[in-house]
């Protein structure tokens, strides 16, 4: 089973229920999914149990798995621990940061630069997503790093989302900036603080993601 297989198809399934194509509720047939995608059983299977892990499929023994639309208090109230999460691991790693991180962490932001600058979202994700667990990594504490990552992969769909609202990676790539040289003048206050409003989508952002979200719902598909 390759593994690229497997993450093709927990994207495109990912999308499609963020984007509305499947109702709250609706049962997910490994078998006609299996036949979309042109592949055996196992590697949807898989997918679908990385959807349950990140809490868009609930699935039921004997039953099969179903599509868990989260709400948006179950969206603000995740935003709200990954942000205080991050912002604890960029405090930690601005005492401990070396040069050579610093240095690695403007690397990938300028990875995000030429992604923002090629209008490419998903490359900009990609190397963003990067960009963080590297601070998570920075913070020296494996078990904050590891809940970090199980809530960045469970908020994927949406914060990869929010970037396609307009002026918002060069706001991000901008916001990225501010932290790395926080860390660099190792400012642990400032760089918490920083993180914290870059990862936060609470008021304007929150209502605007929130907006977004359901004209893609809205303009999905049947």
């Amino acid at each position: 089973m390759g593994r690229d297989r497997v993450d093709e198809i927990e994207t495109a399934l990912q999308d499609a229920i963020f984007e509305g194509r499947y109702a709250d509720g609706e049962r997910l047939d490994e078998t006609r999914l299996a036949a979309r995608f042109g592949v055996s059983r196992t590697p949807v299977r898989e997918a679908l149990r990385r959807l349950s892990a990140a809490g868009l499929v609930q699935q039921q023994v004997n039953r099969g798995s179903f599509v868990r639309q989260p709400g948006p208090l179950d969206l603000y109230e995740m935003f709200q621990v990954m942000a205080q999460l991050e912002g604890f691991c960029a405090e930690l790693a601005s005492g401990r940061v070396t040069p050579e991180t610093i240095a690695e962490l403007r690397g990938l932001n300028e990875a995000c630069a030429a992604a923002a600058q090629a209008g490419d979202v998903d490359g900009y994700y990609s190397a963003n997503e990067s960009l963080h667990q590297r601070i998570y990594r920075e913070s020296g504490n494996e078990f904050l790093a590891e809940n970090c990552r199980a809530l960045q992969k469970r908020l994927r769909p949406y914060r990869r989302t929010q970037l396609r609202t307009p002026g918002r990676l060069e706001q991000s790539l901008a916001e990225h900036a501010q932290v790395i040289e926080a860390m660099a003048a190792r400012q642990p206050q400032t760089a918490s603080a920083l993180l914290r409003d870059h990862v936060s989508v609470q008021g304007e952002r929150f209502h605007r993601l929130m907006s977004h979200w359901r004209t893609r719902e809205q303009g999905a598909p049947a």
